[in-house]
């Protein structure tokens, strides 16, 4: 007997750890389905914005299987729904609809409700933004010819058709909100003269744009009034930046505090306009300012943080009086008797050092100086001249290129790092000479090589898109004001925001 107890002991004790193995697999994979479903799952983006139909079916000829989309819930599921299924029992279903006919005579069917996603502000802004995005990339070239205002064309334009369908939406679409907390004269002003006047211009403009909203809910940009260069004026104390730093600071902490649109993007919606070297600096106090935010800068230095997919380079444009009078136009080609001309101090930063010590009184045709004499006109020097040196001082921001460009004298950028403004629209190559600024000893050389009809193309490409840095009071249409926005609106349309 003991002998027998003992098998049967051993015989179950074997049935139980076979039963283990066969159970424990089975455990763990309905452990795993609970957890991760049957399937992977289809994340729909938010931001997309399904306009009409609550519903779309599909389906085959001989197939009565129908899919329905429905915009329920924020992730826009799907259901299956099968008529010819062989697991479903024909007899039992006929059987559940007699049983039902009395019930259905007395509450006839109605359609179920549509439940119908309520969209956000922001993600029917997004949405339009993404059908600009596609009527651009659709844009042909016979839509300008409805636009008598946009007669220009050729080479210095890198797609003029796209250029031009993104500024026409830009006028239907853009809408710029501007905070109104501050006070003049750090906040909601800025200088509209001399060196850094473009800030100024651009601020005050859009007080009174029609692209100003005052409804933050339909904005697509939120404009902080602050003025680096009045902060500067006011605040600045010889050696100690720290003021004028809290001073941006203080300010995105009040409205990221009573309004919801700093936080909701991390500033990334948000503007600040600064022409002044010291703008970028100055924001990298506030990171999200910094890192997010859309930033036009005249100091537009990749070297310094300078993001050209998200930040803006404005053209530094030097008004002595406010307004370009006198500064525009100049003779023709071959009334220009002076191959290259600059002017300036010659200790400002590392490049114009070496561009005085080479050139300074060596060659009739370089006019190159520290300083001009009292009795000759900066301006008269540029317009005897065919090209005009823009080298960078401290910064790399300068306004001789405008001037340049103004007076009909072809611009020779010597900047290293540096992001021409409006580089997007237009192939400053094709009315311009860039040379790197080791090759400043070959100064002469390079623009002598440079053919006679050549030189003349350049220059006449250059007096033709003038127009798009030209200061006008009020603004016109592709004027600098409109293509300063239009770089704006460029890099708000990089970027969409998702609603969380």
């Amino acid at each position: 007997m003991g002998d027998i107890d003992s098998n049967h002991r051993k015989i179950f004790q074997s049935s139980k750890l076979l039963l283990i193995w066969v159970m424990a697999p089975l455990i763990a994979l309905s452990v795993f389905v609970a957890f991760t479903g049957t399937g992977p799952s289809m994340d729909y983006s938010n931001w997309v914005w399904r306009m009409t139909s609550s519903s779309a079916k599909m389906g085959k000829e001989n197939d009565q299987s129908t899919l329905i989309l429905t915009n329920d819930g924020d992730d826009g599921g799907a259901s299956f729904n099968s008529s010819n299924s062989s697991s479903i029992n024909e007899e039992s279903i006929k059987k559940e609809n007699e049983e039902n006919a009395n019930l259905f005579n007395t509450y006839p069917m109605t359609k179920p409700p549509i439940t119908r996603k309520n969209y956000s502000n922001l993600e029917r802004l997004e949405a339009r933004l993404g059908q600009v995005r596609a009527t651009i990339r659709k844009a042909k070239g016979d839509d300008r010819l409805t636009d008598s205002d946009f007669v220009l064309d050729g080479p210095m334009y890198w797609n003029p058709t796209a250029f031009h369908r993104s500024y026409v939406e830009m006028e239907k679409q853009l809408k710029i909100f501007i905070y109104e907390e501050g006070e003049p004269p750090m906040f909601h002003n800025g200088p509209c003269s001399f060196t850094y006047a473009i800030e100024g211009l651009f601020l005050n403009g859009m007080e009174v744009s029609p692209f100003r909203t005052r409804n933050p809910e339909e904005a697509h940009i939120f404009l902080l009034p602050i003025s680096i260069t009045m902060i500067t004026q006011n605040v600045f104390v010889s050696g100690q930046w720290i003021q004028m730093k809290r001073t941006a600071k203080d300010y995105v902490d009040v409205i990221s505090h009573k309004y919801p649109y700093w936080n909701r993007s991390l500033g990334a919606d948000h503007l600040i306009v600064a022409c002044h070297d010291w703008g970028p600096v100055i924001s990298s106090y506030v990171p999200n300012l910094y890192n997010s935010s859309i930033r036009a800068l005249c100091n537009a230095n990749t070297s310094e943080g300078f993001d050209p997919s998200r930040d803006v380079s404005l053209p530094e444009i030097l008004l002595p009086h406010g307004t370009t009078e006198g500064m525009m136009g100049g003779p023709p080609p071959s009334e220009r008797s002076i191959l290259v001309f600059f002017a300036g101090g010659g200790d400002h930063g590392p490049i114009r050092p070496v561009l005085i010590k080479h050139w300074e009184n060596k060659d009739p045709l370089v006019q190159i100086h520290r300083y001009l004499p009292k009795n000759i006109s900066y301006y008269g020097m540029m317009r005897k001249s065919k090209y005009c040196i823009c080298p960078s001082g401290y910064e790399v921001a300068s306004p001789r290129m405008v001037e340049a460009i103004y007076m009909g004298c072809v611009p020779v950028l010597i900047k290293d790092n540096y992001t021409v403004p409006f580089s997007d629209v237009l192939n400053w190559k094709t009315f311009s000479v860039i040379i790197p600024s080791e090759n400043i000893l070959d100064l002469k050389k390079i623009l002598m090589s440079i053919p006679r009809d050549q030189y003349e193309i350049m220059q006449k490409r250059g007096l033709q898109l003038r127009r798009h840095f030209e200061v006008n009071t009020p603004p016109k249409r592709y004027d600098v004001f409109h293509m300063i926005l239009h770089s704006i609106w460029l890099r708000r349309l990089n970027f969409q925001i998702r609603v969380t």
